[in-house]
This record gives structure tokens, sequence and C-alpha cells, in this order.
């Protein structure tokens, strides 16, 4: 049976991301500011989880890169933390172009190039635990 290979975290693009989410959660949740469009398109309460998620997805992501336990469980802690990352920058591009429309187009290709980059990593670690699980379930792991 061929080895299975599993593309691991650590790619210096993902970290960033994830570094920058969690010191911009960070950053929001002790500041007293928002950005406008989130502020005109996101009710209080909304406002308030998107700062929260963006601190938990950057550390639970950067837990689940450096996890020095089980693979399958590293591999879902950082799914996990990605597709969150994907679904609050997506909801920051939503917001952009309500409130900006076509003056948001630079911030917004930026902030939605994450979104699908976090969700195309996340579509390789689901691959990855398909992969995982075949050969386990094969007797092969």
């Amino acid at each position: 049976m061929p080895p299975v290979l599993v593309t691991r975290g650590r790619q210096p693009f993902e970290v960033t991301f994830l570094v920058a989410a969690g010191i911009c959660g960070l950053a929001l949740l002790l500041g007293d500011t928002r950005p406008a469009s989130v502020a005109a398109s996101m009710p209080v309460w909304l406002q308030s989880t998107w700062e929260v998620g963006l601190l938990v997805c950057g550390v639970v992501g950067l837990v689940g890169i450096w996890w020095r336990g089980a693979l399958v469980s590293a591999l879902a802690v950082e799914l996990g933390a990605l597709f969150l990352l994907g679904a609050l920058t997506a909801m920051y591009t939503i917001a952009l172009f309500s409130v900006s429309a076509g003056q948001a187009t630079a911030a917004g290709a930026f902030v939605s190039a994450v979104a699908v980059a976090s969700w195309w990593r996340s579509g390789q670690i689901i691959r990855d635990l398909r992969r995982l699980y075949r050969v386990s379930a094969e007797g092969g792991a």
C-alpha cells in the first residue's frame, strides 16, 4: 500500500493569517472602535461575535498547527479554525461591499482572498482526513 501523504500546516501564509486574525480579534475586543463597515452593517451582538471569533480562530488554528498529539486531532482542530476564519473574513467582505460598494474593491478583494484560501486549505484537510480514514479502515495504520 502506498504511503499516505498529509499536507500539514505551518505554511507561512496560513500561519500569518491565523496570527493576524488573533491579533485583530484581540485589538478589536480591547479597543473602542470597530471598522465603519462592520459597525454599519452588523448588529452589535454580531460585531462582538465576529471579534471573539477572530481571536478564537487565530488561537485555535495555531494550536492545531503545532499540535503534538494525534495527527487526526491536529488536522480536525486546524480544519475548524480555518473554516471559521473563512466564514469570518467572508462576513467582513460582505460588510465592506454592502457599505462601501465599489470603493471597497481593493480591500474586499484581499479579504475575500483570505476566505478563499482558508476554505481551500479546509478542503485539503478534509481530503487528508478521508485518506487517513481509508487507510485506517483497511488496517494499514
